[in-house]
């Protein structure tokens, strides 16, 4: 079977702090470059002389996909994953190598990719369906549903330059999926905007596969990614590491990549991560009795706690908290919302502590990442934070002698057994 994908030494070069040549020229471009001339001469000797300015993206990438298939692509930020992705929906070509695709491509690299800011949301639709080589026949037979699904029904004769960036995310991840491409390529946009909406889409991409169209989908939410594709490839330096069932490189990949992440601070909410409404003070795991530094066992009961500014008055917030371990495996999801009074709370400005205690006896042995999200009004997301704590679990001393190896499961509760004779002899 002919591959609908097909990748060869592909390879992008960028030279730092160098501009890309547009194809055609300009008299401003030829003034420019006159009077840039001596100053890049002056850099090319500076860099002859030891400052290496080269910077490969990608590097002897190679692989195929065939039509039908799921694909996730994961890696460290800054391994290739979006480069690559670029290269194969034209939006820059490489500099060395080939990537041969067959048939009609929707990507969505970025939120409102390939929008005109002036046209309403109606006009887009047509727009990005032209671009996409969509009869007008086409996109009118879709045309309702693609409103639908991006729930922008009231504003849809307005123009999308006073869209916020959620309902950008909606039409456009509307657009590149109803659209019917053969090939589906989605970055990491879906990370912003509404929870219900995230589960939307991803049901969306899962329906196209198995309808026979190919997805391309690139994500850090290695749950999600599996959940979608059965291969997986992983990136790292712009080469291709591994190349296999997602299970199996998603959990080579964390624990590879797998660091202990106790404890984080951040004094400046000006510059802590978050958003508009609540930025992060701290965030750190420790044993719920014992020094902070003392060792988390299978047994050992353990908090885990947020700090946090809340910087507008009256908001209903909630965090959710998702434990992950070394294989990508969800272990449980958690929130305040469970706390007596937590649901429909509003907050007051200030700082604020949120504690998770965590009993002992649940937890397997093995690495463990913990995702916050912080969530507005039950639904909207603001803010999404990745491996904002990373911590081992370690085996207790007195549990090995009864097992033989790791205990298999994802959890390791203990539980309460009763064992009593119920008649005597063997009758």
């Amino acid at each position: 079977m002919k591959p609908i994908i097909r990748v060869e030494n592909l390879g992008k070069h960028y030279r730092l702090g160098a501009r890309q040549r547009p194809a055609y020229g300009t008299l401003r471009d030829a003034l420019t470059g006159a009077v840039r001339a001596p100053f890049r001469r002056l850099r090319r000797g500076d860099a002859a002389s030891g400052g290496d300015q080269n910077f490969w993206a990608l590097r002897e990438v190679g692989f195929e996909v065939n039509s039908g298939e799921a694909v996730g692509f994961i890696g460290r930020n800054g391994a290739g994953k979006s480069t690559l992705l670029k290269v194969l929906s034209r939006v820059t070509e490489p500099t060395v190598g080939r990537a041969e695709l067959y048939g009609r491509l929707g990507s969505l690299l970025e939120v409102g990719t390939g929008f005109h800011p002036e046209l309403t949301g109606r006009e887009n639709i047509y727009l990005n369906g032209a671009i996409l080589g969509m009869k007008r026949a086409e996109i009118a037979r879709q045309f309702d549903e693609i409103v639908a699904f991006s729930e922008i029904e009231r504003f849809l004769d307005t123009p999308v330059k006073h869209y916020s960036s959620g309902m950008y995310t909606r039409l456009a991840f509307a657009v590149a999926a109803h659209l019917e491409p053969e090939v589906l390529v989605v970055d990491e946009v879906l990370a912003v905007g509404d929870a219900a909406f995230q589960k939307k889409c991803l049901n969306k991409m899962g329906s196209a596969a198995r309808a026979g169209r190919t997805v391309l989908f690139v994500s850090h939410n290695m749950t999600a990614m599996q959940s979608l594709c059965a291969r997986a490839i992983w990136l790292d330096e712009g080469r291709v590491v591994a190349d296999g069932k997602s299970g199996e490189v998603v959990s080579a990949y964390l624990q590879t990549s797998f660091s202990s992440r106790a404890e984080q601070v951040w004094d400046d909410p000006a510059t802590a991560p978050g958003s508009e409404t609540v930025r992060l003070h701290s965030a750190r795991v420790r044993p719920a009795d014992g020094a902070p530094s003392d060792p988390i066992t299978v047994k050992t009961p353990f908090v885990l706690e947020f700090e946090y500014w809340n910087l507008r008055p009256e908001t209903e917030l909630n965090l959710s908290l998702i434990l992950v371990n070394e294989e990508g495996t969800v272990l449980f999801n958690t929130g305040p919302a469970d706390e007596p009074g937590g649901l429909g709370r509003r907050f007051p400005a200030g700082l604020f502590r949120s504690v998770c205690y965590v009993p002992g006896g649940l937890m397997n042995d093995g690495a463990i990442r913990v995702q916050l999200y912080v969530v507005k009004d039950q639904s909207v997301v603001l803010s999404t934070h990745e491996d904002v704590l990373a911590f081992d679990v370690r085996e207790d001393a007195a549990s090995r002698k009864f097992s033989y190896g790791k205990v298999i499961g994802a959890v390791r509760p203990v539980l309460d057994w009763n064992t009593e004779q119920i008649t005597e002899g063997q009758s």
